[in-house]
């Protein structure tokens, strides 16, 4: 059984109570209140109030309300929640949107999106909506994710990972979430309550930002490990932008310019930089560092690989040698970071993923000798995949060599990864909380060694059988603490160590090591 809802402080979801406590007591990281995917194909929890609802495929199992006479109420959680950001992802051509301290289905602050091409926080009270700031917006009818964060008398409303308004008003203060639709059909997935605030930066116990450096003046800390050192494909580990110029970057037009500039360069990137919604190509020879606590990129992602086709053999010009480290990605309109088309030495390091469309870091088409490390990948559901289609095997098989260290998956309820075709897949020392639905998904042929982790509270830790066909694992020295399931492995993988050497850190360790470590500001 895969449980893909949670929630606390409430009585909604009594399967899960025993993880939910462990998730309340976790130290400094009590922020997940609920959260739901629809995967599981129904929407028990919600109580409904008007139109036409029910579970339907958009891309993924999400959650439709198809009547368009009336307003239409679906409210969950619990009634004493206070501070808090409720948000979800959003495909509407007339008004729908997300309500938060909801009293009753009358009553209830909310975020919606018009069909006249705004966004607009409303008070609702007896049924009549009281509008307190309204933004223009675009992309009516396409999928958008709206958080709205409630606290004190604060009240502020973010689309697509922006704030786009803010207001204060006293009328509510607790109560439930909601989804809501007026006079429209809307389709909602991706539903998660958090107590912390959206957007780019540092997680709350990250440190001071750092004193951003003199012109010129940044660099690639440390040094990668895993298959990221290994001499392959022309190229002998990865090195990113060394031995070329350094420019700093603070805006959309600057960061765009010089990740496709031919050549080795190093990008710093001094604070948060917002780009029109879409992937943008990465070219090789590159390192993309960002400076101190805060540096980030929001709404759009990197795109690292030739455009897609079917070629089967690694071009000559394949992108390679790109160094991506310690930036926050937020609010990525497809996936935050992607590696495409034979793409190689590739390390993705020190990173703060969350709140993305579709994938934080995806790795496919035959892409290889890659290194993720050290990244604190969070609230997001479909984290990481590791080769994308079963029909692919052409591209990938006897490709897709992946190192996976020293990463906390927190509560990403799946792919962490999901892996087809490639092998070796090393996955050690990583740190995996509360995982719903799978850590370790290894299928269609592929080949994972899972060692020195630590799983607490991970449903199906590691597994060969999850679903399509079937791939190989072997699991070996890892912890599975509080309420993890055993793993599921059979078969015989290739050791790594026939590439590159490395050493595990206890596998008992792996917890502090990794929560200490893991993230931006903490080279």
């Amino acid at each position: 059984m895969r449980r893909i809802r949670w929630i606390s402080g409430g009585t909604a979801v009594a399967a899960s109570a025993v993880l939910l406590t462990a998730l309340i007591s976790a130290p400094a990281r009590a922020e997940t209140l609920f959260g739901d995917t629809f995967d599981d194909g129904d929407a028990n929890g919600w109580s409904r109030n008007g139109g036409t609802w029910a579970i339907v495929a958009d891309g993924s199992p999400a959650y439709r309300q198809s009547g368009t006479s009336g307003n239409a109420r679906v409210l969950a959680g619990n009634n004493s929640w206070t501070d808090y950001t409720v948000q979800a992802r959003v495909k509407t051509p007339g008004t729908a949107g997300v309500a938060a301290r909801a009293q009753s289905t009358s009553q209830y602050y909310t975020l919606v999106l018009t069909g006249s091409g705004s966004a607009q926080l409303q008070r609702v009270s007896g049924g009549s909506a009281s509008a307190l700031a309204t933004a223009a917006v675009s992309g009516a009818g396409s999928w958008r994710t709206l958080a709205l964060t409630v606290r004190g008398n604060t009240l502020t409303g973010h689309v697509d990972g922006s704030q786009v308004v803010q207001a204060t008003d006293s009328a509510f203060a607790s109560g439930r979430i909601g989804l809501i639709t007026s006079s429209a059909s809307a389709t909602f997935d991706d539903v998660r309550v958090d107590t912390t605030a959206p957007g780019p930066g540092p997680s709350p116990s990250s440190p001071t930002p750092t004193t951003p450096p003199p012109p010129g003046g940044c660099a690639v800390t440390g040094a990668p490990a895993g298959f990221a050192t290994v001499n392959a494909w022309g190229q002998n580990g990865t090195t990113g932008g060394a031995g070329g110029p350094t420019v700093q970057v603070d805006t959309a037009a600057e960061l765009l310019s010089s990740i496709a500039a031919p050549g080795p360069l190093t990008i710093c990137v001094l604070g948060v930089i917002a780009l029109p919604a879409g992937m943008y190509d990465v070219t090789s020879d590159k390192s993309i560092v960002g400076v101190g606590a805060t540096a980030g990129i929001t709404g759009g992602g990197l795109n690292i690989g030739l455009p897609v086709s079917t070629v089967t053999t690694p071009p000559a010009d394949a992108v390679h040698n790109v160094i991506v480290q310690n930036l926050s990605f937020r609010g990525a309109s497809d996936d935050s970071i992607n590696v495409q088309m034979f793409s190689h030495h590739i390390w993705i390091d020190h990173n703060d993923l969350a709140r993305g469309y579709d994938g934080l870091i995806d790795i496919k088409r035959g892409s290889s000798y890659v290194t993720v490390s050290w990244n604190h990948n969070h609230h997001h559901t479909k984290n990481m995949l590791l080769g994308h289609d079963d029909g692919n095997g052409a591209q990938d098989t006897g490709r897709l060599k992946v190192t996976y260290h020293h990463n906390w998956f927190d509560a990403t309820p799946q792919r962490n990864p999901r892996v087809r075709f490639g092998e070796p897949v090393h996955v050690y020392n990583n740190y995996y909380f509360y995982n719903t639905d799978t850590g370790v998904a290894c299928q269609n042929t592929a080949g994972c060694l899972v060692e020195g982790n630590y799983f607490e509270n991970v449903e199906e830790p590691v597994t060969n059988t999850y679903a399509g066909p079937a791939g190989r694992c072997v699991a070996r020295d890892n912890v599975f603490a509080g309420e993890s399931g055993p793993p599921d492995c059979s078969g015989a993988v290739q050791e790594p160590s026939t590439y590159y050497g490395y050493t595990l850190d206890d596998p008992s360790a792996v917890k502090s090591i990794v929560t200490a470590g893991s993230g931006v500001g903490r080279l």
